[in-house]
């Protein structure tokens, strides 16, 4: 009777796993291929790239920056190994998507029904929709040290 119980146990555990494994690199492929298309938008100046940048007031060579910058990212997060850049990465496309949003409204271009607004965001929310579900192979920190497990000098 243990056993059947041990395995029913045993099975959440591992389906629980699977999912958030499936939910983590759902989210992170979407969020790879949208900065993908979007830095190599900006690297060729394909479509629209021109005058989304050039209407609130950037220069064009920005364009440069911005899509190097989503390119390399997106390899960071996508690449095994090395967490400390991929948490820069993680950052610094939030940074990239909020600071794009917030352009947006400070130059009044909202685009067609808010898109130049709600784009970006969605790009920062599935960016920290993976952050949030990375496995513990893709963290910095493996453990968790417990404050109460820390020996006490107070004695």
């Amino acid at each position: 009777m243990s056993t059947i119980i041990g395995a029913e146990t045993t099975a959440k555990v591992v389906t629980r796993h699977r999912g958030k494994m499936i939910a983590y690199w759902t989210v992170t492929l979407l969020l790879a291929i949208s900065i993908t298309l979007s830095g190599i938008g900006q690297l060729m100046r394909y479509g629209g790239n021109v005058d989304l940048v050039t209407d609130i007031g950037f220069p064009l060579y920005i364009t440069n920056i911005l899509g190097s910058w989503k390119l390399l990212g997106v390899v960071a997060i996508i690449v095994p190994g090395f967490p400390r850049l991929k948490e820069w990465a993680y950052a610094g496309t939030f940074f990239l998507m909020t600071g794009a949003a917030l352009s947006h409204a400070f130059a009044n271009d909202y685009g067609d029904y808010g898109f130049h607004l709600i784009l970006p965001l969605f790009y920062a929310a599935l960016n920290i929709a993976s952050w949030t579900l990375r496995p513990k192979s893709r963290k910095m920190c493996k453990e968790v040290v417990k404050l109460s497990a820390a020996p006490s000098y107070n004695q």
